[in-house]
């Protein structure tokens, strides 16, 4: 019967989606939006043809390796020559960002759900993360320069790790901990780094063994490889204790940047891989956010959905420009123009990892979970709805497109 459910769970989700995929070209709107009211309609709350709580493990496997390989898929679109010239822009808003996300979007939290800060915090941090399952395909399908896409992308990437490690160490406080702004720094440099080897091992023991003159042994099968590449990676990762998704991440670069390595796959094989990663991308994406859809809480978000829309305000209006400014003010090397500056305050679409940390919560009690599962969600929402489709119309007005 369990597996029946998961096959079960599968069709759905896979059906509606190519449903919702096509009723978003013919709005023009964006897919992930229709995707979210796809899961609503098949939710607990309307058809009730979906309940995440009697898939629990089909719903996790679907978004950890959904997640997981569109940041592999992300990370396959870099370009270490291009990442080289904006590398302090994206760790400053992949870490100084974050906390000062983190911490503006608290404090008015606290003011506006009158709440203790800490808890506040807690909130502020779990929604302080981008979401590189919509940022990835959305860069795809836009012309803006190599530097601001991949700054986007990258950062979407690096931030998961730095928002989840501020996220367990307030839960740390308020189940009794002691907040330690040095373990806090000391925890998010194993994580990434650890997750920085595990990736860059892997990916290139991957890309040995199908684009190598002489241990190429594996050249006729690509896709696959890459498939067991950001698996391996995301399991050895985990089972170290360092950020899986920083290490799938690692993995796309380097598999990315072959030629680097004096390493390519015949064109044959390149073309399969190429068109069975979009086709997996473009399913994953469905999964992802129709499973969202069905977990959204309508009865506590209807409780505190004017708090949360505030809350959601703050942290695209004022906690989202300051951060990014003062993360890439300084660097020179960048040579960030003010054009650039405005689009990177603006984009910033919240997502899977957010809705994951939020699920932890409530599935831990933790108190005011709920609340915080609602504006985790009315941000996702929000994002989707409003900052993604504006994205490229905001980069046609500022002249940000390539000529």
């Amino acid at each position: 019967m369990d597996t029946l459910k998961i096959l079960e769970l599968i069709f759905l989700i896979i059906v509606t989606g190519m449903i919702f995929s096509k009723l978003s070209k013919i709005l023009h709107m964006p897919d992930v939006v229709l995707f979210i009211l796809g899961g609503v309609i098949l939710g607990p709350r309307v058809l009730n043809l979906i309940n995440a709580e009697s898939y629990p493990i089909g719903n996790e496997l679907i978004l950890t390796f959904g997640a997981a390989y569109i940041l592999y898929d992300g990370g396959r679109e870099i370009e270490l020559k291009v990442l080289n010239k904006v590398k302090l822009s994206v760790l400053m808003l992949a870490t100084l960002g974050v906390l000062i996300s983190t911490f503006i979007t608290g404090y008015f939290s606290s003011k506006i759900l009158h709440i203790d800060f800490t808890y506040a915090l807690l909130l502020g941090s779990v929604i302080a993360s981008t979401d590189p399952s919509v940022l990835v395909p959305l860069f795809k399908n836009m012309n803006i320069s190599d530097k601001l896409k991949q700054t986007i992308i990258s950062e979407s990437a690096f931030n998961d790790a730095a928002g989840a490690i501020i996220t367990f160490s307030i839960l740390g406080v308020i189940t009794g901990g002691v907040f330690s702004l040095q373990k806090c720094i000391f925890d998010l440099l194993i994580t990434a780094g650890g997750g920085i080897l595990v990736g860059l091992i892997v990916g290139f023991l991957a890309s040995t063994l199908i684009s190598h003159d002489k241990y190429a042994y594996f050249q006729e099968h690509p896709a696959e490889m890459g498939i067991s590449a950001v698996v391996g990676a995301y399991v050895i990762a985990t089972k170290l204790g360092v950020s899986g998704f920083m290490a799938v991440f690692m993995v796309g670069m380097v598999c990315g940047n072959k030629k680097i390595l004096n390493m390519w796959v015949p064109d044959e094989q390149y073309v399969t891989q190429t068109r069975f990663k979009e086709v997996l991308t473009i399913i994953l994406r469905m999964m992802i956010f129709i499973l969202l859809g069905t977990q959204i809480n309508f009865t506590v978000l209807s409780k505190y959905w004017k708090e949360a829309f505030l809350i959601v305000g703050v942290l695209i209006f004022i906690a989202r420009p300051i951060s990014a400014f003062i993360s890439v003010v300084f660097d020179k090397k960048a040579n960030w123009n003010f054009r650039e500056i405005i689009y990177l305050m603006w984009v910033r679409e919240t997502g899977v990892i957010p809705a994951a940390l939020a699920g932890m919560l409530l599935s831990q009690k933790i108190q005011h979970a709920e609340i915080i599962s609602s504006v985790t969600f009315m941000a996702i929402i929000i994002t989707l709805t409003f900052q993604a489709s504006t994205s490229k119309a905001l980069a046609n007005f500022l002249k940000l497109n390539k000529a």
